[in-house]
């Protein structure tokens, strides 16, 4: 938690862009105490407060005890869409960065080469490995020889 905030707001500030006027915590008191401790750290006066899933508690920084709205309260139900809003895009985050990890190849760092290519040069040769041995000539029938030359240079780094 410490680490997404400092990241967050350092490049806000750094950035000279727009605060938010109030920081909503997934979690209890110890999330609550993290986010608190990070604008401290970064002299930020921004109001801050956590979302306890399992009881829907709302924790201030200066108070003992949470807050705790009725179920049917519509700064409550905003507060939860809030939150259900950041667990949807972390989510969507995490799948792509997954799926990348599982699906990635150092194909796809160089310039020029997009999935369509890289699933061509991968299909025909069938590693990257085989690729790094395969002639100029050969994948150049494939891609090209600009590319082709540009790729074989950047494997034999």
């Amino acid at each position: 938690m410490k680490e997404v905030l400092k990241r967050r707001y350092n490049m806000l500030l750094e950035r000279n862009l727009e605060l938010p006027d109030l920081i909503l915590v997934d979690g209890g008191k110890g999330q609550l105490n993290a986010g608190v401790s990070i604008l401290k750290e970064l002299s930020l006066d921004i109001p801050i407060i956590g979302l306890a899933k399992k009881y829907e508690e709302i924790y201030i920084p200066s108070k003992k005890e949470p807050i705790i709205l009725p179920r049917n309260s519509s700064t409550l139900k905003l507060f939860q869409r809030v939150r259900d809003e950041a667990h949807r895009f972390s989510k969507k985050l995490h799948i792509k960065q997954r799926e990348r990890r599982t699906t990635g190849s150092v194909l796809d760092d160089i310039e020029g080469v997009g999935p369509i290519t890289r699933n061509k040069l991968l299909n025909h040769f069938g590693s990257v490995e085989k690729i790094k041995k395969a002639s100029l000539e050969d994948i150049s029938q494939l891609i090209g020889k600009k590319l082709a030359e540009k790729i074989l240079e950047q494997l034999k780094e």
